[in-house]
């Protein structure tokens, strides 16, 4: 099936795009902030609050640099510090940045009526995820079915950037090299995992008919259909249906999928107009 014209992008080479090619990025480190984010990850996958010397094991700290940062995000509210047992959680303040982030969100806003759409129609869980480059990807708004068995995806949650059906779609309309996405796709975890030349025909696929399946690989038993919006040439949000793989081998991996490239395509419209 050929995917519709308003969802056509270039093919991906290997090489870097015109703009970007002779140029060299320099990333320069700031060790400080680089172990606040980790020491923010660490609290946020945490079920139980951690003293300081679990978070300076966990992360490979001097207990006293993490000591310091942490007296720090104390301070500014995104992280909380219990007096009696000496141990910290994340704050409130990280709630209220997610609150913001939500509410400038567009495509997020935008894409939520479709959400609950394709939910209710195919009984999928439906999602909007973000991807941020090559390292990864964030769910930033989600629909559930009514029924009572479904899949639990939150808000917040991350995954690797070419992991299941949405990293085949960022391989194949993302402006990445080739030689850095097989290193990336190499380390990635999977239930079943496809070997290298099986994956790269799959993202190929994806290119022709503008959405990618995932058909168990990732989770075992669970199908993920994912397609891209094309808001600029090269996309970094996309729409995804998630559920049981009976259950969406009976709904039809085609029938998702095309209902998938109608929604992106108005939605990436809208945004490119904002």
């Amino acid at each position: 099936m050929k995917r519709p014209a308003a969802l056509r992008a270039p093919a991906v080479s290997g090489n870097p795009t015109p703009a970007k090619a002779g140029r060299k990025i320099v990333r320069r480190q700031v060790p400080a902030v680089t172990r606040a984010v980790a020491i923010l990850r660490a609290l946020g996958r945490s079920r139980e609050p951690l003293g300081v010397n679990a978070i300076a094991n966990q992360l490979d700290l001097i207990p006293s640099t993490c000591l310091h940062i942490l007296r720090v995000l104390v301070t500014e509210e995104l992280v909380a510090f219990d007096p009696e047992n000496k141990k910290y959680t994340l704050g409130a303040g990280i709630l209220t940045m997610a609150r913001a982030l939500l509410r400038q969100d567009s495509f997020a806003d935008l894409a939520r009526d479709n959400l609950e759409t394709l939910s209710t129609r195919f009984g999928v869980t439906a999602a909007c995820v973000e991807a941020s480059g090559l390292d990864h990807m964030v769910v930033v708004a989600i629909a559930r079915p009514a029924q009572a068995v479904r899949l639990h995806v939150d808000v917040g949650s991350r995954f690797p950037a070419l992991i299941s059906a949405t990293g085949r779609c960022i391989a194949a309309f993302g402006a990445y090299d080739a030689a850095e996405i097989e290193r990336r796709f190499r380390v990635l975890r999977w239930d079943r995992a496809p070997d290298w030349r099986s994956w790269r025909k799959q993202v190929a696929q994806t290119r022709e008919r503008g959405y990618a399946v995932d058909e168990g690989q990732y989770i075992e038993g669970v199908t993920i259909i994912a397609v891209p919006v094309f808001a600029a040439d090269h996309p970094s949000q996309f729409l995804v249906a998630i559920g049981l793989s009976e259950q969406l081998r009976r709904a039809g991996h085609e029938a998702i999928g095309q209902k998938l490239c109608d929604m992106a395509a108005s939605l990436g419209v809208r945004l490119r107009r904002r």
